[in-house]
C-alpha cells in the first residue's frame, strides 16, 4: 500500500502561516481523493481538506478561506498552505485517501497555535 510522510508542522502564533507537505511512497495519480485530516487532543480526526481528480477542492467550514489544498504528480506530495491560523487549528495533520479503506495513517505532523 501507499505510505505516507507528513512534514512542516510546528508552533506558530495566531495569524501566522505554515506549509504542510504529504509525499507519498509512490505515484498517487491513481487515487482519486486525496484529503488532509486534523486530529486535535482528545478528539475524533476530521476530514478538513479534500481533493478530488487533481483539481477539484472542498473544505471544511472552520478553514474556508484560510486553507489551500493543493497536489504536485510528479513529486507524488499533497500540500496544505494554512493561514491565518487560529488556536483552534492546533492538532496532528494526516493525509490519506478519501475515504481511507485501507486504515493506514501516517506519524501525521503536529502544529500549534499558540502565543
Amino acid at each position: 500500500q501507499v505510505q505516507a510522510v507528513e512534514s512542516g508542522g510546528g508552533l506558530v502564533q495566531p495569524g501566522g502561516s505554515l506549509r504542510l507537505s504529504c509525499t507519498a511512497s509512490e505515484s498517487i495519480s491513481s487515487i482519486n481523493a486525496i484529503g488532509w485530516y486534523r486530529q486535535a487532543l482528545g478528539k475524533e480526526r476530521i476530514l478538513i481538506a479534500l481533493i478530488t481528480a487533481g483539481i477539484a477542492t472542498n473544505y471544511a467550514d472552520s478553514v474556508k478561506g484560510r486553507f489551500t489544498i493543493s497536489l504536485d504528480n510528479a513529486k507524488n506530495t499533497v500540500y496544505l498552505q494554512m493561514n491565518s491560523l487560529k488556536p483552534e487549528d492546533t492538532g496532528v495533520y494526516y493525509c490519506a485517501a478519501v475515504p481511507n479503506v485501507s486504515g493506514y495513517w501516517g506519524q501525521g505532523t503536529q502544529v500549534t497555535v499558540s502565543s
